[in-house]
C-alpha cells in the first residue's frame, strides 16, 4: 500500500513539473459545460519516459514495460485531482476518467524497435515499441467504441443506476472485448445492458496517415486470434511523419564549378547536363533530355505545408532504348523512384481486408509508392486505353478517386474516396512509324502522328513534351556505339580525361540540396512569364496555351533556378522556361510568331566553355522581348528592353 501511495505521489510530481496538471485543469473547463453530459471523459497526458524515470525509476519502468498499470496510476491521480479541485461536477467515479498516455519518445535501444525477424511470436508483455515503414495499404476510416456505460437489469441492484459498470477500450483489444451482450453485473450477477446514449466512439489517428508516406509509429503490439491463424497488430499511440534529411552542402568540385561559371546564369546548368549520365551516354549527347530530367528531379518535392510540387515529362523519341536507359539512370537520383509496369496498378486497387477492422483494403499503386518522387511509366504504347484515360484525368486534376462498392465489401452504401497524386510522371512515346516496330499495328491518333500512339489530349496533360533528337545527328549512333564498346573493354576506366569529373555522389548531393532551396520569382522573371503568356494567347488558341501553361512556366523557371543553386529566379531562368514551353507547344501544335531555332537549348558544343551558347540564348532572350512588345500593348511599361 505504501508503495502504491509513493508511486501516486511521483505521478503527481511529474504532472506538476511537466505542465500536464495545468493542461488537465484547462481540459476540465470544456467538460464542465451544461451541454456536456458523458459517461466517460477522456484526458490525454503526454509522458516523457526519460523525464519520468528521473522523477521515479519504478514509475518510469511501469510506463515502458507495464503501461496498463501505469495508466491506472495516472487515472487514479487525475480523478483525485478533479474531485479535490472540483473541476468536473459530473464525474462521480474513477471509472469515468479515461486517461490515455501519449509517449513522446522511446529509449533509443534495439529492444524498443520492432523488427519482424526478431520479434517474439509467443506471449509477451504488451509494452510500447517503435516501428518505421511505408504505408502500402489502408482501410477506410472505421470508428470503434472508445467507452460505453452498462446498467444492471435488476432494478433492486445498486448498479441499476450510476456509473458502476463502464467498459473502456484497452490498447490492443478488439471491439468484442469492449462491446458484447453477455456481460454480467459484478454485484448481483444479473445481465448488463448498454446505455446507448452514453457510448463514446473514437478514430483519433485514422486520418493522420497517407498512402505512400513514411511514418514512425509508437504503439503497443497485440496478438489477435483469428482461427486458424494468430496475427499481430499494432495499436498506434503516436504517429510521426518521417522526413528525409538531405545534405546541406555540395561537394568542393561543384562549389568550384559554380564559382567558375558565375559570370553566366546558364552555364552551370549546361555543364551539369553535359556531364550527366556518363554511365549511359558519352558527354554531350542527349543534353536537352538530361537537362529536363535534372529540372524535374530538383523541382519534384513535398513542401512542409503538405503541398506537392511536380514537373511531369513526356519524351518523344525514335530511340526508345537509350532514352529509357537514361530515364532509369536518372530515376536513381530521385528521393523515391518507382518504375511502373504497364500490367501493374498505377494508383490504387481494392481487396478484402483480412486483418483490420474494415472490409475494404486499399492498396497503393506505383504512383502512391513514389510519393514525393518520380513514377516512371516507360513507353506509353504498351498501356491500355482505360489506363491512359485514368492517367490523363490524374495529370489534369492531380487527384484520383477510388470507388468502393458497398455490397461487395459488406457495407450498406457505396463510398468514393479521393487521393492527391503525390509524384511526378516520366513517360516516353516511340515516334518510330508503326510499320517499323515489330508487333505494332496501332495507328497514331489523328493529328498526333509526331507523338506516336499518344493522344493529343494526353500529351497536353503532361504539360512539357520534349522531342528527343540528338544534336550530333547521324554521328550520335557511332559515338554512342564507341562509348558502349569502350566501357565493355575498359570497365571502370576514365574514358574522357578532358571532361569535368562529377561523380554520382556529387549529383545526389546537388539534387538533394537544390530541392531544399526556397525559391522566389524576381520581378523580371514574373514580367517575362506574364508577357509571354499574354502574347501567346494572342497568336494561339485557348487549347494550345491555357492557364496550366502559366503553372508550367513558373515551375520550369523555379526548377532552373534551383538547379543553378540560386534562391531568386532571374529573367534568364524565365527565358529557359519560355524556351522549353514554346518548343513543346510548337512540337504539338505548330510554330507561332515566336520562332524557336532547332536545338535551341544546346545549339552547339560546350568546347568553348559555353560562350557561344550564351550568345545564342541572349539572342533568343531579345526575340522573346520583341515578341512580347509586338503582341502585348503597353508591355514597355513593365518590361525594359535590353
Amino acid at each position: 500500500m505504501c508503495e502504491i501511495l509513493a508511486l501516486k505521489e511521483s505521478v503527481l510530481i511529474y504532472l506538476d513539473r511537466s505542465g500536464a496538471l495545468e493542461k488537465l485543469i484547462e481540459d476540465c473547463k470544456s467538460f464542465d459545460g451544461p451541454q456536456q453530459n458523458d459517461a466517460v471523459y477522456r484526458f490525454y497526458v503526454r509522458v516523457s519516459p526519460t523525464d519520468l524515470t528521473e522523477v521515479d525509476s519504478v514509475l518510469g519502468d511501469f510506463v515502458l514495460h507495464n503501461p496498463r498499470k501505469a495508466t491506472a496510476l495516472f487515472q487514479s491521480v487525475c480523478f483525485l485531482a478533479i474531485k479535490t479541485l472540483s473541476l468536473v461536477r459530473k464525474i462521480h467515479t474513477e471509472n469515468q476518467v479515461n486517461v490515455i498516455l501519449k509517449w513522446t519518445h522511446l529509449p533509443p535501444f534495439p529492444e524498443y524497435c520492432l523488427h519482424l525477424d526478431t520479434f517474439p511470436r509467443g506471449h509477451v508483455t504488451m509494452r510500447p515499441v517503435l516501428i518505421e515503414g511505408l504505408v502500402v495499404a489502408m482501410t477506410r476510416v472505421t470508428k470503434y467504441t472508445g467507452a460505453a456505460r452498462f446498467l444492471c437489469t435488476d432494478d433492486d441492484c445498486p448498479a441499476f443506476t450510476g456509473f458502476h459498470h463502464i467498459r473502456v477500450h484497452a490498447p490492443g483489444a478488439t471491439e468484442s472485448a469492449t462491446m458484447r451482450n453477455d456481460f454480467i453485473c459484478s454485484m448481483c450477477s444479473s445481465p448488463l445492458k448498454e446505455d446507448v446514449k452514453f457510448r463514446v466512439l473514437g478514430d483519433e489517428l485514422c486520418n493522420s496517415m497517407r498512402l505512400g508516406h513514411l511514418y514512425s509509429v509508437v504503439g503497443i503490439p497485440a496478438h489477435v486470434h483469428q482461427w486458424p491463424n494468430i496475427t499481430w497488430s499494432i495499436e498506434a499511440n503516436g504517429v510521426r511523419k518521417l522526413e528525409r534529411e538531405g545534405p546541406q552542402n555540395i561537394s568542393n568540385t561543384l562549389q568550384e564549378l559554380l564559382q567558375t561559371t558565375s559570370s553566366s546564369p546558364w552555364r552551370f546548368s549546361a555543364i551539369l547536363a553535359h556531364c550527366f549520365g556518363l554511365d549511359v551516354t558519352p558527354p554531350g549527347l542527349y543534353n536537352t533530355l538530361k537537362l529536363v530530367l535534372l529540372l524535374s528531379l530538383v523541382q519534384t518535392r513535398a513542401a512542409a505545408e503538405e503541398t506537392f510540387h511536380c514537373l511531369d515529362l513526356l519524351i518523344v523519341t525514335c530511340d526508345s532504348l537509350i532514352v529509357d536507359r537514361l530515364m532509369m539512370y536518372s530515376l536513381g537520383f530521385a528521393p523515391r523512384g518507382v518504375r511502373h509496369r504497364a500490367t501493374g496498378e498505377m494508383f490504387a486497387s481494392l481487396c478484402r481486408d483480412e486483418h483490420g477492422t474494415g472490409n475494404a483494403n486499399i492498396h497503393a499503386g506505383s504512383a502512391f509508392l513514389a510519393s514525393g518522387g518520380i513514377c516512371m511509366l516507360g513507353d506509353l504504347c504498351f498501356y491500355q486505353k482505360d489506363k491512359l484515360d485514368t492517367l490523363e484525368s490524374a495529370l489534369e486534376s492531380r487527384h484520383v478517386s477510388v470507388f468502393i462498392p458497398g455490397r461487395k465489401y459488406g457495407e450498406d452504401s457505396n463510398d468514393q474516396l479521393s487521393f492527391p497524386v503525390p509524384c511526378s510522371f516520366w513517360a516516353l512515346s516511340d515516334s518510330t512509324p508503326s510499320f517499323h516496330r515489330p508487333g505494332r499495328s496501332v495507328q497514331a491518333a489523328v493529328g498526333a502522328g509526331d507523338i506516336g500512339s499518344v493522344s493529343m489530349h494526353l500529351a497536353d496533360a503532361f504539360g512539357l513534351v520534349v522531342q528527343c533528337q540528338d544534336e550530333a545527328g547521324k554521328d550520335a549512333l557511332a559515338t554512342l556505339t564507341a562509348h558502349v564498346l569502350q566501357q565493355a573493354v575498359w570497365p571502370g576506366e576514365d574514358l574522357y580525361p578532358a571532361s569535368i569529373k562529377l561523380s554520382c555522389q556529387d549529383y545526389k548531393e546537388l539534387i538533394a540540396h537544390a530541392q531544399s532551396l526556397q525559391v522566389a520569382l524576381s520581378d523580371g522573371a514574373l514580367k517575362v512569364i506574364r508577357g509571354y503568356y499574354m502574347a501567346s494567347r494572342r497568336v494561339r488558341t485557348l487549347s494550345q496555351i491555357s492557364m496550366p501553361s502559366v503553372k508550367l512556366l513558373i515551375s520550369l523557371a523555379e526548377a532552373h533556378c534551383r538547379l543553378s543553386l540560386r534562391t531568386l529566379a532571374l529573367e534568364e531562368d524565365a527565358i529557359v522556361a519560355v524556351l522549353l514551353c514554346e518548343t513543346s507547344v510548337t512540337f504539338r501544335h505548330g510554330a507561332s510568331a515566336l520562332t524557336v531555332p532547332a536545338h535551341a537549348l544546346f545549339p552547339c558544343s560546350l568546347a568553348d566553355g559555353g560562350l557561344r551558347r550564351d550568345a545564342i540564348l541572349d539572342e533568343f532572350h531579345q526575340a522573346v522581348l520583341r515578341f512580347i512588345f509586338s503582341y502585348v500593348p503597353g508591355a514597355e511599361a513593365y518590361i525594359r528592353e535590353e
